[in-house]
């Protein structure tokens, strides 16, 4: 019997070279990019929850500034609002109660206006007296009168002379006649010299010409008083073209008040006395 022998070497061979290699493992590298995504997708979250947290917490803390500084307005609006209605509650109690004393404010007005009416009476009355009396003295004046054409106020006397003079003839012309020029100290004397002049020009006796101080014609110092002088005044003005020397005394101004003036000018003057006493 014949032993068949087969070479099968090349089937050997052909097998070893077909044989297919054995596969790579890639499960490790696609684990890590499973987990990858997932995991910068909660990192982004998360840092976008940190933000938006860090931005809530500013913006509560801007709300509750906002809130306490609304609170604050609102508490100043409210106490506002009250002193304004108690403001208006006290015009509502003064305008009942000038409704309720309109009788008696005018009671007052009407008592006033008769109070001045008797006492221009009753300096008719006591020039009326004095004028009698002279007659029967035969032209003496009487005590407790000035004299004729001077009014009196308050115990003293006044002449309102309408003839200009400069200020030292003035002065000298008072003198002469038991007088001096007007010296005014209270407010009073102030208010009703003010009130005879009428507007006009009249020299009193304020100098400074002697000492460079203002004093009285009497030589008693002049305390000063700005709002009995004109606005600016007194002002020892040079430029005057009225010889040496500066304003040196002082006269009535139309309205009243002060004013300084080179002495050599020509005014109206008021001498003023005391009454004539027993």
């Amino acid at each position: 019997m014949t032993t068949e022998y087969h070479d099968n070497i090349e089937d050997d061979s052909n097998s070893f070279w077909n044989k297919e290699p054995r596969p790579v493992s890639f499960s490790g590298v696609s684990r890590f990019r499973r987990w990858l995504f997932p995991a910068l997708t909660a990192t982004v979250i998360l840092v976008l929850i940190i933000a938006l947290g860090a931005s809530n917490t500013t913006t509560s803390n801007r709300l509750w500034s906002l809130e306490k500084s609304v609170s604050n307005l609102t508490g100043s609006l409210n106490a506002a609002l009250q002193l304004s209605t108690n403001a208006a509650a006290d015009v509502r109690r003064l305008k009942f109660s000038v409704e309720n004393n309109k009788d008696q404010l005018t009671s007052v007005s009407e008592a006033l206006k008769q109070l001045a009416a008797l006492d221009a009476i009753s300096r008719s009355v006591a020039s009326l007296k004095c004028s009698l009396e002279r007659l029967v003295n035969n032209g003496s004046e009487a005590s407790g009168c000035c004299p004729l054409e001077w009014d009196r106020f308050h115990r003293t006397c006044y002449l309102f002379n309408k003839t200009p003079l400069s200020w030292s003839d003035a002065r000298d012309w008072c003198n002469g006649h038991e007088s001096h020029l007007a010296i005014l100290i209270t407010d009073d004397e102030w208010d009703f010299v003010t009130r005879q002049a009428a507007g006009t020009y009249y020299w009193l006796g304020l100098t400074d010409e002697r000492t460079g101080n203002w004093e009285w014609v009497n030589q008693t110092p002049y305390v000063m008083n700005r709002r009995r002088w004109r606005p600016g005044q007194p002002d020892a003005w040079t430029n005057h073209g009225l010889g040496p020397g500066d304003e040196d005394c002082a006269h009535l101004h139309n309205d009243g008040r002060l004013n300084d003036l080179h002495c050599s000018n020509r005014l109206r003057f008021i001498c003023q006395r005391r009454e004539q006493r027993s």
